[in-house]
């Protein structure tokens, strides 16, 4: 029996732990009830109005979110289609006043989404500037516009720029890529996650260039102002060209203390009195008269050879091409598209003009 009661003794000891470990509980503790007054005493809410005040915190946080809400509208899939082509023969310190609005070219985006007349061609766009003198809230002032053009091709319409300006006295070709421009696919906002699209099924291409701004410090003053001077060139062989028959040939006499800036037209005027209407106006000095006219003869001889070799290469170039690149050239079309008019921007409307520059010559359309 000793050893009975011990093994009793044994399993009642367990039983008074937690006896004593239950005076530390807030549920079995008379001191903790005596404490549970304290809130009340210090005008904190009971535990029911807590639970009470937590819920109705909770609505607040929901309710809050209702009344503060902003709209934001939903990016457009197209929507920096614009921003992305290059203003291409914009001069470097008026690129952010071409920027200076908020453009509209939601009809640019239409003519290429589902329904549009673009919609499932390729296309190649470029972007250029026209400066003019537009109404803007009730005051008119001359305004940098942004203008892009789309070509309906199947292959690049070219891999060239024109360089060429009245200050410059040659006019230089050159591939696109001397001044570090191509064509790019243009990637919608909806597939730009996706890689893949980069390299397939691209259908929309745009003139871009990669040389930065800030680089520009670098490049001496003739390269910055190439950029300036570029304009998309364009040589279609079906076509004559308006600009290699010209009669005008541009002329930069260099004498001191300013050189001469003029056009001659050799089936229009006559040099003899070319040359003394210049000497007239003071632009010429009197002893510079045979000099000039020397020069004068020599460029029109230099226009003229380079109008024979362009019409034999375009005999040439039409020989050889295939069938398919013909069917090519005489289906291409031209867009030019200006922004649409809105209460932030500019009326463009009043000035649009089919004509492109001086390689396309005049857009099949203008939207």
């Amino acid at each position: 029996m000793r050893k009975g009661t011990k093994r009793k003794a044994t399993h009642k000891e367990p039983k008074t732990k937690p006896a004593e470990d239950q005076k530390n509980e807030p549920s079995q503790s008379p001191a903790q009830e005596t404490n549970s007054e304290e809130p009340s005493r210090n005008a904190e809410p009971e535990p029911t109005k807590g639970a009470a005040g937590k819920d109705r915190r909770k609505r607040a946080k929901v309710e809050k979110p209702e009344t503060a809400t902003e709209y934001f509208p939903e990016k457009r899939n197209l929507e920096d289609l614009w921003l992305q082509v290059f203003p291409v023969g914009t001069e470097w310190d008026q690129l952010d006043t071409v920027y200076e609005y908020k453009w509209n070219f939601s009809n640019l985006e239409e003519a290429l989404e589902e329904g549009g007349e673009l919609h499932n061609k390729k296309v190649y766009l470029f972007g250029c500037t026209e400066p003019q003198l537009v109404p803007y809230k009730d005051q008119s002032k001359v305004t940098m516009i942004p203008v892009v053009v789309a070509v309906v091709s199947p292959f690049p319409p070219s891999d060239k720029i024109g360089i060429k300006s009245v200050q410059r006295e040659t006019e230089e070709i050159v591939p696109m890529k001397r001044m570090k421009m191509d064509w790019v696919p243009y990637i919608p906002l909806e597939k730009r996650e996706s890689q893949v699209e980069r390299l397939k099924n691209s259908q929309i291409f745009i003139l871009s260039c990669n040389q930065r701004r800030a680089g520009l410090r670098h490049l001496k003053i003739e390269r910055v102002k190439k950029f300036e001077y570029c304009l998309p060139y364009f040589y279609d062989p079906l076509q004559e060209d308006e600009l290699e028959q010209s009669t005008v040939v541009d002329l930069l006499f260099p004498i001191d203390p300013k050189p001469v800036f003029c056009e001659f037209d050799w089936e229009l005027d006559e040099l003899e009195e070319f040359t003394d209407k210049l000497i007239e106006e003071e632009e010429l000095p009197a002893d510079q008269k045979e000099p000039f006219k020397d020069y004068v003869k020599e460029k029109v001889r230099e226009a003229k050879k380079a109008n024979r070799e362009a019409r034999e290469a375009r005999r040439k170039a039409r020989e050889e091409m295939s069938q398919q690149s013909r069917a090519a050239f005489e289906n291409m079309k031209f867009y030019k598209f200006y922004p649409v008019p809105t209460p932030d921007t500019p009326d463009v409307s009043s000035v649009k003009s089919p004509f492109i520059n001086r390689y396309y010559g005049k857009a099949h359309k203008v939207i």
